[in-house]
């Protein structure tokens, strides 16, 4: 049962992201048992509502009227009134409506109470194949073009998996982005309509992930989550000082890939190896 107490309490509610059978038996109670839910699209939620036979009142709580609702929701709460909050689909707040109630709620002494269910971050994420001991989820990527580019260029050397949400619409322009700034090779995921009857997970590089969306229009539908797998600074590469002196000579008048090639014909060194560390060396030179 809920606890009694002079203030009401606002629990924040995780709904299903897809698959109806992954509510919680504690949501639908506390879904039967609190006076009010605080939902991000009343019509969406009552169908919701409607499927468990839950005749609770419903009320708006979305983008657009959340700062404005927010005093009417605390005053019920301090009045004593119980509230859960849910968003259109997984956990509320995660990048939807509700920071500025649950705030609000806190400052005012107001008992908040997690009723933990699905996410999308968290179960594409166990999915991926992809480092998940430390994550950096993002949110949505900026809609505009520039805006997008200058927030992948400030990522694009985070070693934690990184993970964003994105609209079907942008998808194709994100993953181009995403291509020419990570790296055509960065491996990443798309993890497309989670526990729905389409759902797709794709782990593939970057380049890769870019044709196959091309090519199937379809993978431009529905809700996206994309992972990608961190930075990894390039491995030093060690040589001989003799070899190093050799290639040391040969940059001074001459690009790295033909300083690299030459040194690699003198020494017998491999060709790649040598050019990863003659860009080692001009880029500490540079940094200098």
């Amino acid at each position: 049962m809920i606890e009694q107490s002079a203030s009401g309490t606002l629990y924040i509610v995780a709904t299903p992201i897809g698959n109806l059978e992954d509510i919680t038996n504690r949501a639908l109670r506390i879904l039967r048992e609190v006076d009010l839910v605080a939902a991000e699209d009343t019509r969406h939620s009552t169908k919701l509502l409607q499927h468990f036979a839950i005749n609770t009142p419903l009320k708006a709580c979305h983008d657009h009227n959340e700062r404005e609702q927010q005093n009417y929701f605390v005053q019920l709460l301090l009045a004593g009134k119980n509230i859960a909050l849910i968003s259109d689909a997984g956990t509320p707040l995660i990048s939807d409506p509700g920071f500025h109630l649950v705030k609000q709620a806190q400052q005012q002494g107001i008992k908040v109470v997690p009723i933990p269910g699905a996410c999308a971050v968290i179960a594409a994420l166990s999915v991926a194949g992809l480092p998940s001991d430390r994550f950096s989820f993002e949110g949505f990527l900026p809609a505009k073009s520039s805006t997008r580019k200058a927030t992948l260029e400030a990522l694009k050397e985070e070693q934690r998996t990184i993970i964003f949400y994105e609209a079907p619409h942008r998808l194709l322009e994100s993953l181009q982005d995403l291509a020419t700034i990570f790296g055509a090779n960065r491996q990443a995921v798309l993890a497309r309509e989670l526990t729905k009857t389409f759902e797709t997970i794709k782990n593939a590089p970057l380049a890769e992930l870019v044709q196959w969306v091309e090519a199937d229009s379809n993978q431009q539908r529905g809700e996206c989550v994309l992972l990608i797998e961190g930075w990894k600074a390039p491995e030093q590469a060690e040589i001989n000082q003799q070899t190093e002196r050799v290639l040391k000579i040969l940059l001074v008048d001459l690009p790295v890939k033909q300083a690299a090639a030459l040194a690699a014909e003198i020494t017998g060194e491999r060709k790649n190896k040598l050019y990863q560390y003659a860009l080692q060396l001009t880029n500490n030179n540079n940094k200098q």
